[in-house]
């Protein structure tokens, strides 16, 4: 078997350069959008829809669906709750399927519709890592959500954590300046994480809003085994 190759995108505007149709996609949004979704099915979610746009969300919440939705953070008017991972808690989603979207996480998880995608978060690194590695076939691109089409620390954090299980396995190489980028900045990150903390944009931005009461939470690692694949435009949880 031909070894399998790891490529890291660090934003949505770069992915069209990493297009591979044989590539496995892993799509990360740490701060807050794909740990809330890891979150969601934790906490009993049967299903999440991703739209990429306000006006989508809306035409859910016309049909009777459960909505989260936010942009720049703060929770849109008509969602029942933005994307705070505290706020998908088994009383509000469990058992239910939720239409769901946000400024990255959601636009970036549509954007790679047609390919094989999961979905990745430090909540369930080990999980995910153990199914990639059990698919035994195909190349991995982790993409990274960034920030309205920019680079963000978190994401490519989370990208080095993953690459680095990964490439201990025999299975997996990479000649992808991307992939070694994120391991030195995981690397250097992993011995003091509060320390990086203060280095992530967003955790500044979210500080703003008083919502970055989840910061430590985002970057809690293996609190479920659980991984969320998305096919068919839907996300169903998949349990290890």
């Amino acid at each position: 078997m031909s070894k399998r190759k790891i490529e890291v995108c660090f934003s949505t505007t770069l992915f069209p350069f990493f297009k591979n149709d044989n590539a496995h996609v892993v799509v990360v949004d740490v701060l807050r959008s794909t740990s809330a979704i890891c979150a969601a099915f934790a906490n009993g979610a049967i299903e999440v829809i991703p739209v990429p746009t306000v006006e989508e969300a809306k035409a859910y919440k016309d049909k009777g669906y459960l909505v989260a939705a936010e942009r720049d953070g703060l929770k849109l008017d008509f969602a029942d709750f933005g994307n705070s991972p505290f706020n998908f808690t088994p009383n509000s989603v469990g058992g239910k399927v939720l239409a769901y979207s946000t400024t990255n996480g959601t636009s970036a998880i549509t954007n790679a519709s047609g390919l094989s995608v999961s979905i990745g978060s430090f909540l369930n690194l080990t999980a995910i890592a153990k199914w990639l590695i059990d698919q035994n076939e195909g190349d991995l691109t982790v993409l990274c959500s960034g920030w309205k089409g920019k680079f963000c620390m978190e994401d490519s954090l989370f990208a080095g954590a993953l690459c680095e299980i990964l490439l201990a396995h025999p299975d997996f190489y990479t000649k992808c300046d991307s992939v070694n980028a994120s391991l030195e900045l995981w690397h250097n990150a992993k011995q003091n994480m509060p320390l990086f903390f203060d280095k992530i944009a967003q955790r500044h931005r979210l500080k703003k809003m008083g919502l970055d009461d989840v910061i430590e939470y985002c970057f809690t690692r293996d609190s479920t085994n659980i991984v969320p694949l998305y096919k068919n435009a839907k996300i169903a949880p998949f349990k290890l």
